[in-house]
């Protein structure tokens, strides 16, 4: 029977490299001429760090744009989190969701329930897998999840035929 795993995750090199450009398109913008800002990637997380709020928002909106040039998709990007301030500075912490979370997971396999598709899914861990009769069916799953205004970014692998 053919099937396919629904996956959420994110290439930390591609996300690296994002951060690197952002960098470099920091250096080149005249609106922070003379700014001490900067970004930096540690630990799978990007640090963002300007002297006011509305420069955090400027080089969250740089990094979303990098990274959607990269190829990574902007829902990736955890923005929700405080920003931090500490003397005159602001630093402003974006993450990215890796993994599919159980409450995800099961928005996704009642989605696909309502549906009445002929499919069947199932959570394995962070991940769900669709299995099917037909090819035609699980290729009509794929598209309505990727219509579906779901979170988090979302990625099939692992399709078997």
């Amino acid at each position: 029977m053919p099937s396919f795993d629904i996956v959420s995750e994110i290439d930390m090199n591609e996300v690296r490299h994002a951060a690197d450009n952002t960098k470099r398109e920091l250096a080149t913008r005249f609106d922070f001429r003379g700014v001490d800002a900067s970004v930096e990637f540690k630990d799978e997380k990007v640090k963002l760090v300007a002297e006011g709020e509305y420069q955090i928002s400027q080089l969250t909106d740089i990094l979303r744009s990098q990274c959607t040039k990269r190829g990574l998709d902007a829902k990736a990007m955890n923005t929700s989190a405080k920003i931090d301030i500490t003397g005159k500075t602001h630093t402003f912490w974006v993450d990215f969701k890796q993994g599919l979370e159980q409450d995800l997971a099961k928005k996704i396999v009642k989605l696909l329930k309502e549906g009445k598709y002929k499919v069947q899914a199932s959570i394995q861990g962070d991940k769900v897998r669709i299995t099917g009769k037909k090819r035609d069916d699980l290729q009509q799953v794929m598209q309505v999840l990727r219509q579906a205004d779901l979170e988090q970014a979302l990625q099939f692998n692992n399709f078997r035929d």
